[in-house]
């Protein structure tokens, strides 16, 4: 069975608690069919004329000290499995999520941010449901439809428990042939969830744009046909569920019919008791409940497995990037150096970075300019790892990339992109996000190093001001100047700003630049701008086109060069003086 075979480590893990629970379960089958056997004692004996006071009493007292005792029972296991199923949901999701953070971004280009949370919700719910209800309609099946077939056939009559069994095998038939539609029509239904997934968060994300085009009722009109393919997958799904119990409960009334019908008949012969016969039809009864499980169970095994190999396909995929079997230790990144590095994006036909190669020593700071596309940005993410390269074409400290391991990188390295995450917290959180731990003092630094200072003191609530949503509450001009404060906090070995000063004025990039030169000073800095004035400082500037390095040198180097840089150069100084 695939589905146990996928989770065996869990069951593995938890064997003990589901030892407990389906002992508990067995027990609770066994006891069940006692009362039906007082029963129809107790019939015979007023049939007989032989029923008693005393012998009344002792029958009812013990079928509620049974009655009470089943229900501790049952409270027991139903807490033990059910417990079972929420831990496994719970690791599930923590493993799900661990994995993603391993991921590069060839994975979510490959799968959409609506199939990963399909895998989050429904999937991993459909997974837990199968190992709490799933496992107790089985063992409802087997151990409770064993039991009640032998007490049939000790205690009543085994010509009459064949004979009113004889629909059975039709069952078998009809729940298989109805599990495997389900499967097929489920994966459907939760592919079509994801894509809703995607539409919603595209259009929450995009709502200004959406009103600002008057595209709402468009959109609206979209979703509804997206949703509408969900409802009726889902549908689909639904008509196959419910023809499970409807067929379970007309065989197992085939089955009644041969019971009452056969079994009067050998009441007649002499063959059975009239309480035997109330006996049999009342263990008829507590075989419902079994049939029903069984199909009950192979419906939620169909969504369970389907949805654990939906999981399975996702946690297997290894990341794009994995360390080297003996990675090469380095404390301290003493230079950072490209040879003739050529990338380009997996879906890609054409180079972003064509034999790209510069030298950047501790300390040094690196401006990327160029056109939009030049590669600027696809330069500082191989920094980042985020992509495999060519063997010894990136160097740190004179080691290649690939020797290095991921993690150490990591912690070399703040990075401040173009587009900034920014949580739904304070923003206190938010700029100590790298830094939990940080001290009042130090947070305070970062923000004014960033130049947001008088920003924060204009805030009612100060630091502990809730953002929102990706900084809903902020200007572009603010989430930037929070991201660099966010960045400066960890005091990182190198910085990467992508970009990152596009939204603040002239004078606001000049103070942020000038707190950086001064306390990053033997730290390294990358930047990419469109603004030439960000980077007129550095120690060495390379100017990109279509991802090949047209100009660099320093910034006078390349005033009397006389090339793209002085012509974007004069034609920005001349903007800003119009703009004085």
């Amino acid at each position: 069975m695939s589905f146990v075979t996928r989770l065996r480590w869990f069951f593995k893990d938890r064997w003990g608690s589901y030892a407990i629970a389906v002992g508990l379960m067995s027990l609770v089958s066994l006891l069940s069919t006692i009362p039906p056997n007082l029963i129809g004692k107790t019939v015979d004996n007023i049939k007989d004329g032989q029923l008693t006071a005393s012998g009344l009493t002792q029958t009812v007292l013990l079928l509620i000290g049974l009655s009470l005792l089943l229900y501790v029972l049952v409270y027991i296991w139903i807490t033990t499995l059910f417990g079972n199923s929420a831990l496994i949901e719970k690791l599930l999701r923590g493993r799900l999520l661990a994995h993603l953070t391993k991921m590069k971004p060839a994975f979510f280009q490959r799968n959409s941010t609506g199939q990963l949370m399909a895998l989050a919700t429904n999937d991993i719910l459909a997974i837990g449901q199968t190992a709490g209800y799933g496992v107790m309609t089985l063992v409802n099946t087997l151990v409770g439809a064993s039991v009640v077939v032998v007490m049939m056939i000790s205690l009543v009559s085994y010509k009459l428990m064949i004979a009113a069994l004889i629909p059975l095998p039709l069952l078998a038939v009809v729940i298989n042939k109805l599990g495997k539609k389900v499967r097929t029509r489920f994966l459907d239904a939760q592919a079509s969830f994801g894509k809703m997934n995607d539409h919603a968060l595209e259009s929450i994300s995009g709502i200004r744009v959406i009103r600002s085009y008057v595209q709402e009722n468009n959109d609206l009109e979209a979703f509804d046909k997206v949703t509408s393919e969900v409802m009726d997958k889902n549908k689909r799904v639904s008509i196959l569920n419910a023809l499970f119990q409807p067929l379970i409960s007309s065989i197992v009334g085939v089955s009644y019919s041969i019971g009452i019908g056969y079994g009067s008949y050998l009441v007649f012969q002499d063959e059975i008791s009239l309480g035997q016969l109330i006996s049999f039809n009342i263990y008829l009864g507590m075989l419902i409940w079994p049939m029903i499980s069984f199909g009950e169970f192979i419906n939620v095994l169909q969504r369970g497995s389907a949805s654990a190999d939906r999981l399975d396909t996702a946690l297997t995929q290894k990341p794009d990037l994995q360390d080297a079997d003996k990675p090469i230790a380095i404390e301290v990144p003493t230079s950072i150096e490209m040879k003739q590095l050529t990338f380009t994006y997996p879906t890609a036909s054409h180079p972003s970075l064509d034999h790209v190669s510069f030298r950047l020593e501790r300390g040094q700071t690196l401006g990327i300019v160029g056109k939009t596309g030049s590669g600027k940005s696809t330069l500082l993410k191989q920094l980042l790892r985020q992509y495999p390269v060519d063997r010894e074409k990136l160097m740190i400290a004179g080691v290649p990339v690939e020797r290095i391991a991921v993690d150490q990188m990591k912690r070399w390295i703040a990075y401040v992109p173009q587009e900034h995450l920014l949580l739904s917290k304070s923003i206190r959180d938010n700029i100590a996000l790298g830094k939990p731990d940080a001290s009042p003092e130090e947070i305070a630094r970062a923000i004014q190093m960033a130049s947001f200072t008088e920003d924060i003191a204009q805030m009612p609530e100060g630091l502990e001001t809730i953002v929102g949503e990706n900084g809903v509450m902020l200007s572009g001009g603010q989430k930037q100047r929070l991201a660099i404060a966010r960045a400066l906090l960890i005091d990182s070995e190198i910085l990467l700003l992508d970009d990152s000063l596009s939204a603040v004025d002239a004078r606001t990039e000049s103070r942020i630049l000038h707190h950086i030169r001064l306390e990053r000073a033997g730290k390294t800095t990358l930047i990419s701008t469109h603004r030439l004035s960000a980077v007129s400082h550095a120690d060495w500037i390379i100017v990109l086109n279509d991802g090949r390095i047209i100009e660099e040198g320093t910034h006078d180097e390349l005033m009397l060069f006389g090339g793209w840089y002085k012509e974007q150069w004069e034609r920005q100084q001349m903007e800003a003086s119009l703009e004085e």
